[in-house]
């Protein structure tokens, strides 16, 4: 662990000592100043609550929890509560709530399974921070439009196929410019070129890579910051994160002003091939619940969060894809052999169709065993509607519910030995539902699940087909914080097929 991780660790545990000190002394003086926190509590005593512990007051466990997430190691923290309380449930105290975590297969079908009747979908406080919007709407209310907003153009079939052709572009001028005639690359920097070079393409119709690289300047701590400690103070990862999110949403917010000066105060919907080509004219005319159009600093927001969303879940996956090749050439070479038929069967345009991404089976069967394996996502959160029962224990309304894909992702009761790399788990019928869940699930399934697995597939397509590769530091240590990557970018020497492969 870094030296400043230590300190930082060292400050949360002397502010909870402060806080659990304060919190006896407020007790002590005002045990009846709040009468209707104190019936709640009456209420929750009645109830039959999960078996856990809260940690101290405030911070709960959230060190605990933050700790294991620096490690990779969500799946201890959950199983060590399971084990110490002999359950599928416990109480825990993260983020400053009281929070319930439903470690197992069941949990997932019924957390999944129970959308808008028993749960609500919710965000920790500092969602609202990084991506502020003008009103006091709620962040679900924002989270609705804008999956409302996005759908023709990365959930509708129309919309994905018109992204295939932007996806095809960016790829090849991101080899000819970034790979070609290179002997020795890092990885990850590369990696992480083609992710936001992509996005910005997508989200904001922008393909100059400098001006690209002038817009997501800071990207890196906007990411960081989902994963920090959430104390906003002077040179603290959050702190640094909130920065970097209002630079780059006045960035795009220039760029949004600039369009609607050139749209004018239209209000017409636009075809789903326009959306592809000027997604931010699609926003400016999209018109909310009350027939409002949004403000422009909402639209920046929002294109904020996709585009770091996109460069959280894509950049890390990629990265580790690279690495996990590299290990397994046997993989490697059924990955190329696949793509290779994919190739030759291309039109005179040698562009990629919809119809090619259908016959990249093994290719993705890969893919989904590096989300198995590393994830780039944590898992989610939900909040009750009303007292829940499950298990024979009550959760009651207002609590939250945090599910973790670690749970499954690596516990052996669902994928025999989990920490091994196997891509034939997800032949046939693949595993057994809710226990791969890398994009959620049920009707809160995360809406860039196709958008991702176009763009993933684009990148392994154009990359085997042109390289093979093979580590300089065969044992290069990860890093998990913020999400999971090699630490000094994966260096790789390239090999084109069209030389002597070696």
């Amino acid at each position: 662990m870094e030296t400043s991780h230590i300190f930082w660790s060292l400050i949360l545990v002397i502010f909870s000592t402060f806080c659990l000190s304060l919190h006896h002394k407020l007790k002590s003086t005002n045990v009846n100043r709040n009468k209707s926190s104190s019936t709640a509590s009456a209420d929750e005593e009645q109830l039959r609550l999960p078996p856990g512990r809260t940690g101290f007051p405030l911070i709960g466990e959230t060190l605990d929890y933050y700790l294991n997430s620096r490690k990779g190691t969500h799946f201890k923290f959950v199983m060590d509560r399971m084990e110490e309380f002999s359950t599928k449930i416990f109480r825990t105290s993260l983020l400053g709530q009281k929070m319930v975590i439903l470690g197992t297969v069941e949990g997932n079908k019924f957390l999944f399974s129970n959308e808008n009747s028993l749960f609500q979908v919710w965000w920790p406080k500092m969602t609202d921070k990084i991506f502020p919007k003008s009103d006091d709407q709620p962040t679900q209310v924002h989270a609705k439009r804008l999956r409302y907003m996005i759908s023709p153009l990365i959930q509708k079939v129309d919309g994905l196929r018109e992204c295939i052709g932007i996806m095809d572009d960016v790829m090849k001028r991101h080899l000819e410019i970034y790979w070609k005639g290179k002997d020795e690359v890092k990885a990850a920097a590369l990696v992480k070129k083609y992710t936001l070079s992509l996005g910005c393409n997508i989200f904001l119709g922008i393909n100059d890579q400098n001006e690209i690289d002038e817009i997501v300047t800071g990207i890196d701590d906007i990411e960081a910051a989902f994963f920090a400690v959430p104390i906003n103070l002077p040179g603290t990862t959050l702190s640094r994160g909130l920065k970097a999110s209002k630079v780059m949403r006045s960035k795009i917010e220039a760029i949004i002003r600039h369009k609607r000066i050139h749209l004018g105060s239209k209000k017409d919907s636009v075809p789903v091939q326009t959306i592809v080509k000027d997604f931010i004219s699609h926003m400016l005319s999209f018109e909310d619940e009350n027939g409002q159009l949004l403000k422009e600093e909402d639209i920046a927001s929002h294109l904020v969060g996709l585009i770091e969303v996109g460069y959280t879940y894509l950049h890390s996956t990629l990265t580790m894809l690279i690495k996990i090749l590299a290990d397994h050439p046997q993989v490697y070479d059924s990955v190329l052999k696949e793509q290779k038929e994919i190739a030759s069967s291309k039109d005179s345009s040698g562009r990629l169709k919809w119809e090619d991404f259908r016959k990249m089976k093994y290719s993705w069967n890969v893919i989904c065993e590096v989300f198995r394996l590393c994830s780039p996502g944590v898992g989610g959160f939900r909040e009750t509607l009303t007292d829940v029962k499950y298990d024979g224990y009550t959760i009651p309304k207002g609590w939250k519910v945090h599910w973790l894909l670690h749970s499954t992702h690596g516990n052996p009761e669902y994928f025999q030995e989990p920490e091994k790399f196997d891509p034939s788990r997800f032949e046939g019928d693949g595993p057994s539902p809710y226990t791969f869940i890398p994009f959620g699930g049920g009707s809160r399934m995360c809406p860039g699940n196709e958008y991702a697995r176009l763009a993933i597939l684009s990148f392994v397509h154009y990359l085997v087909n042109d390289y093979k590769w093979e580590q300089i530091i065969p044992n290069e240590k990860i890093s998990y914080f913020p999400v999971q990557v090699p630490v000094q970018g994966l260096p790789i020497r390239l090999y084109h097929h069209k030389s002597n492969l070696k």
